[in-house]
């Protein structure tokens, strides 16, 4: 998070962090000098965890939303810089437009987006076939995978279609480091979406699951990036409404 807002013009700016996750970034850009963060989340228990995180030393200047990316609770024009921290790998391509629609709606004049996330991982990580069994039980269960990893150049061309410019990339990690942590919270992922399923399918693929964490050790392979664009309301009256 440190590096991702390093020199990035966060002080005094009203922020949002969209898909708040454990409040890792919402507590960067506090840190940064951030004057009021909005942190939106859809789960509950993210809800409560950026909320414990942040305390009471800067609890006037965030608010914690539990709402949908796609109908965001917050007024037009009124965002100067937008964190999105491994959001993207978590939404199906269908929703990017909608959610992309949404942060360009609430985008003040200028306003920064600091977009950080995962290129997709070589074909020889082991920890591919965790992420294969998840999305393919979470495709069964729920009827769209979990995980999607978007090139950054494919990210850049969907939000340039909103009237934001890129202005530069940089890597995060990389490689990454796949930790226990990782292997334990997406194996969870794909052992709720099982029990979803009827026997005797979904006792064969609890059995998979744990044959494959089993086999899959801590490794470091891929590459984060993070990707700063700038919004322009005047380019972007041309191509779309808000």
């Amino acid at each position: 998070m440190t590096a991702a807002l390093e020199e990035q013009p966060v002080a005094g700016a009203t922020c949002l962090e969209a898909g708040a996750g454990g409040g890792n970034m919402t507590s960067g850009l506090l840190a940064a000098g951030a004057t009021h963060v909005y942190s939106v989340t859809n789960r509950d228990d993210h809800a409560k965890s950026v909320t414990e995180r942040v305390g009471t030393a800067a609890r006037d200047r965030i608010a914690v939303l539990k709402a949908d990316l796609r109908t965001l609770p917050i007024e037009s024009n009124s965002i100067e810089v937008i964190a999105a921290h491994g959001l993207f790998n978590v939404l199906v391509p269908a929703s990017l437009p909608v959610v992309i629609e949404e942060l360009t709606r609430v985008a003040a004049a200028d306003c920064l987006l600091i977009l950080d996330d995962y290129e997709p991982l070589p074909s020889d990580a082991s920890i591919r076939e965790l992420f294969a069994i998840e999305n393919a039980l979470t495709e069964l269960a729920d009827g769209h995978a979990a995980l999607t990893f978007y090139p950054a150049v494919v990210l850049q061309a969907l939000f340039a279609e909103y009237g934001w410019k890129f202005d530069h990339k940089h890597l995060l990690l990389d490689p990454v480091p796949w930790t226990e942590n990782h292997i334990s919270a997406h194996a969870r992922a794909a052992r709720t979406a099982a029990m979803k399923l009827s026997d005797p399918l979904k006792k064969i693929l609890l059995t998979e699951i744990k044959r494959i964490v089993e086999a899959v050790d801590d490794e470091a392979t891929g590459k984060m990036y993070s990707m700063t664009l700038s919004f322009s309301h005047n380019e972007n009256d041309n191509k779309h409404s808000c």
